[in-house]
């Protein structure tokens, strides 16, 4: 995750950089200058705004009924146990008065310094100004105080369910994180001492940032959170060697060039999500899991699902499953010569994978032979930290979105995800390129995250109603090609891999969803880190340990707290379960065969579509 950070040495500023004229005399006209250039840019500024897609209220925030409900629920709690609200509030203005009392004792006796600071530790206040400079802790401190009174507030109503609770406490964190001073020039001691230190240089290349932002997307506001001039792919990301050997209107197929004289006689097809593109597991050569899994001598398969447009809004889940993953690992038995493969699923595409598998077992269809789930939700009784977007108040606005536009475009999602960590993906990103006038960094796993896809309507809608709201598969049965799929018959040998602090795909929900599979044999693997982290983690790196515990008849907590924990990669120890049931070595095999050319080198084309 992208996190501020300020910086020291030559760059660092102290109270003192902030006092008196900044600039000297024969830095005036450049001053001026700049200032100048910012009236300029004001003017392009209102212009391209006004080019920007008028977003429908039902997907700007949630429905003003969740509000009243708190609202009339803190009166109830005021009527009932006034004692309480009124020892809080009596707390909250304690704090703040004192802290104003103090500071004002201290400026009236000459004293430049800051008054007692409690608040907690926070990365947006990371800049030593806010901690020695008065005036800026002064804020830093009122605004703390504040946050947390707003945080208790909420916890004092007690008259909604957990689910509106949850909604409650998001959506309002995201109004107070909003309202934090360092997202405001005026109050934000970092941007203001740079740009006075370069004559206002910084704002101008701040307010340049900002347009370019603007125009690329069409007067819609979309921070840049990486160099897009920094990666191609094909030459520095998505560089795995290997060809495009089967190709329809859903995906193309992408074979990848061994590096071994031998390979497993059963080959592995990998299925990304189709929300996202698939190099999230090809990036740089040193974090490629496609790399790292072909060096360990598999034939392996990846699905680079086409990003849709219009034409695509009556394609459903039973389209993903029967002309995607239906048709690909029947490609791919065929360019191999086998009778089963391997299959893995990462995040939807592993849902995806689970109901294709109960499909399958009705049709006595004996073509997987094992399953790995990546990141995966099959029971979402509980949805995660991203529930909270998943009332019907949100889903009517994209059910309406997409009735009318025939795709859920990337916008909405891209968006969506970004406000699960808005301090990391929003408000950071857009103070330093913005106020600072810094440009994005050359971070891949941020390009990537910048390269989004838009979702065909009706899958789109069948997911979030039947899957995400209704929780069918895991209950009276999803519907996908002519029949209900129920979870209990996912019956294969598997291997699913959670991600411990998830905001997706909450591990501890990935687990039930495990249990509740028919397969005898199963390990679940626990890693630490997030969605993307926790997966895109190779050995090499050391980083992030993993839990396991063979013993999944437990209770989630129990199985956590008597697993085992392994320093490093989860990578080794699946790549050693898969590799067991991989079959013998055969020699390895080349892109395609005699029915199957060559269509074009990987990356393919789907994936460079915008």
């Amino acid at each position: 995750m992208l996190r501020m950070q300020h910086t020291h040495g030559e760059d660092s500023m102290t109270t003192n950089d902030l006092d008196g004229d900044a600039t000297s005399p024969h830095d005036v006209p450049k001053l001026e200058g700049n200032l100048a250039k910012v009236e300029e840019l004001t003017q392009r500024l209102l212009k391209v705004m006004g080019h920007g897609r008028q977003v429908r209220p039902a997907l700007q925030g949630p429905s003003q009924e969740l509000y009243l409900k708190a609202v009339t629920g803190y009166m109830t709690e005021m009527m009932q146990n006034p004692a309480k609200l009124i020892e809080h509030q009596v707390e909250f203005w304690g704090k703040s008065v004192k802290h104003y009392v103090e500071a004002q004792h201290l400026l009236a006796q000459g004293k430049l310094e800051p008054a007692t600071d409690e608040t907690s530790s926070d990365m947006r206040f990371s800049h030593e100004l806010w901690n020695t400079n008065p005036y800026f802790n002064y804020i830093k401190q009122q605004y703390l105080m504040n946050a947390a009174a707003v945080q208790q507030a909420i916890e004092d109503v007690d008259t909604l369910d957990d689910v509106e609770k949850k909604r409650l406490r998001y959506f309002s964190q995201q109004i107070v994180d909003m309202f934090s001073p360092t997202n405001f020039l005026a109050t934000n001691p970092e941007a203001l001492a740079l740009a006075a230190e370069t004559e206002g240089e910084s704002l101008v290349a701040g307010l340049e940032n900002l347009i370019a932002d603007l125009e690329a997307n069409d007067g819609d506001l979309v921070v840049t959170l990486a160099d897009k001039s920094a990666f191609v792919l094909g030459e520095n990301l998505a560089n795995t060697p290997g060809s495009v050997v089967y190709r329809n209107h859903l995906f193309e197929l992408i074979q990848y060039a061994p590096t071994t004289e031998k390979v497993y006689s059963t080959p592995l097809i990998i299925f990304p999500p189709w929300i996202n593109k698939f190099y999230i597991l090809d990036l740089k050569p040193q974090n490629s899991l496609i790399k790292w899994v072909v060096e360990q001598g598999h034939t392996v398969f990846v699905v680079s699902w086409v990003n849709p447009d219009p034409g695509y809004r009556a394609v459903g889940m039973t389209d993903y499953v029967q002309d995607g993953y239906l048709t690909a690992i029947d490609e791919v038995k065929k360019i191999c010569g086998v009778k089963k493969v391997n299959a893995v699923g990462y995040c939807i595409a592993g849902t995806t994978l689970a109901m294709t598998l109960a499909l399958m077992k009705q049709r006595r269809d004996t073509s997987v032979n094992t399953a790995t789930f990546f990141t995966t939700l099959t029971d979402f009784s509980d949805q995660g930290e991203v529930g909270v977007f998943l009332d019907d108040d949100f889903v009517d606005g994209i059910e309406a979105e997409v009735g009318e536009s025939g795709i859920l475009e990337k916008f909405f999602m891209s968006r969506t995800f970004s406000f699960l960590r808005s301090n990391d993906l929003i408000y950071g990103p857009a103070i330093k390129s913005y106020m600072m006038g810094k440009a994005p960094p050359a971070f891949d796993l941020l390009y990537w995250n910048g390269d989004g896809t838009n979702l065909p309507g009706k899958m789109a809608v069948e997911y979030l109603r039947g899957l995400c709201q209704k929780n069918e598969f895991a209950t009276d049965g999803f519907e996908i090609c002519g029949t209900k799929v129920h979870l209990k018959d996912v019956n294969v040998p598997l291997c699913a891999i959670a991600c411990e602090t998830d905001h997706i795909a909450a591990w501890k929900s990935s687990y039930s969803g495990v249990q509740q599979m028919g397969s005898k044999d199963k390990t679940f693997i626990l890693s630490g880190s997030g969605h993307i982290a926790g997966i895109v983690n190779p050995p090499s790196k050391n980083k992030y340990g993993h839990y396991t515990n063979p013993e999944l008849g437990l209770m989630v907590d129990d199985w956590q707290n008597a697993a085992d924990e392994h320093e490093g990669s989860w990578w080794p120890k699946w790549e050693a379960w898969l590799s067991k049931k991989s079959g013998k070595k055969v020699a390895a095999r080349q892109a395609g065969d005699g029915s199957h050319p060559v269509l074009g080198p990987a990356p393919g084309t789907y994936v460079v579509s915008k």
